[in-house]
């Protein structure tokens, strides 16, 4: 039986808010692309056929070794169980609400942007940006794949190749010249399982 301290439990947290996830705006879908829809269902399934039965099982075995209130296998597997039961809900919220928008599907009118589209730009200091317009749980701005209610994202919205749209930002305002929008597989990275154990 392992003990844990204070400052350990205290290192664990019991947070069980969701501060660090981007809400949707009320009353919108949950607009995703394939591979994204794709990352979230892997990890809904992996964590209902995987990561919670390991996790029930090492809580029931820890449960079984005697006095719960110093059993640290007990104490933080019931913690990661809250957590995954939270994600499993968040996971099945953002699911329930989302429409898969398929960017590689023909339109009609390919130089006009919306989700989906992957827009290159030149600001007002002349640099060029290209950006992809994602869902709320595909952003990596590294790869310059950026939300869909992002300020940059509803600029461009409905603006088409060659039109000058204006960014408001808190840092001031900012002219951007559509130059390229295509429609294109945007590739997601797949989901990859992380335990804390």
């Amino acid at each position: 039986m392992s003990k844990v301290s204070t400052e350990e439990l205290s290192l664990i947290g019991d947070n069980d808010d969701d501060a660090d996830i981007v809400p949707l705006p009320f009353g919108s879908k949950n607009y995703i692309t394939p591979g994204g829809h794709a990352r979230l269902m892997d990890e809904f399934y992996w964590l209902m056929n995987t990561e919670r039965p390991e996790i029930t099982a090492s809580v029931a075995w820890a449960a079984g070794n005697g006095d719960r209130s110093e059993n640290g296998d007990y104490i933080y597997g019931k913690k990661r169980l809250r957590e995954i039961d939270r994600r499993i809900r968040f996971l099945t919220k953002r699911l329930d609400t989302a429409e898969i928008i398929d960017p590689t599907i023909p339109r009609e009118d390919k130089t006009r942007i919306f989700f989906g589209a992957t827009v290159t730009f030149i600001n007002q200091s002349s640099i060029e940006k290209t950006v992809s317009i994602v869902g709320i749980d595909e952003i990596e701005p590294s790869k310059g794949y950026i939300s869909w209610i992002s300020p940059v994202a509803r600029a461009l919205m409905t603006a088409q190749q060659g039109d000058m749209v204006t960014l408001k930002t808190p840092g001031g305002i900012n002219e951007l010249s559509i130059t390229v929008v295509k429609y294109q597989n945007i590739p997601i990275e797949l989901f990859k399982p992380v335990s804390l154990r």
